[in-house]
């Protein structure tokens, strides 16, 4: 009998400096949960119930490696949001200078551009179709 996983609780983030990635993310709509929070992670949560964890343990990229130096290392590659609106997405990294790394682009059901956060993270946003 197969295991059943009803939802995503939550996705980690590795980051390298709490404050500037609690102000990252608190412009995308999330706030941290004090009770779910310590000095080494912040739970932060979106006005619909969306968890991540900052996980404040990250080190500084070596010799300032660029983020175009990508290496395919195995493991997770990047946590997707659902929004109401992309272009609400890129209206809003154009006007803070987030630079969009791929898209926008139309899969059919949804419309998806991505960004990274001010550690190099990679966020992916979605517009679902109806």
């Amino acid at each position: 009998m197969p295991l059943t996983v009803q939802a995503i609780d939550h996705v980690g983030i590795r980051v390298t400096d709490r404050a500037r990635s609690l102000a990252f993310y608190g412009e995308l709509g999330f706030a941290p949960d004090p009770g779910f929070s310590t000095d080494r992670v912040a739970e932060i949560v979106s006005a619909d119930g969306v968890r991540l964890n900052l996980i404040f343990n990250g080190e500084g990229r070596a010799n300032n490696v660029l983020l175009d130096e990508v290496r395919l290392w195995p493991g997770y590659t990047h946590a997707a949001f659902i929004v109401p609106s992309l272009q609400d997405v890129i209206d809003w990294a154009e006007k803070r200078g987030v630079v969009i790394t791929e898209g926008p682009h139309d899969w059919g059901r949804r419309l998806t551009c991505f960004l990274r956060d001010p550690d190099g993270n990679v966020l992916e946003f979605n517009e679902l179709k109806a």
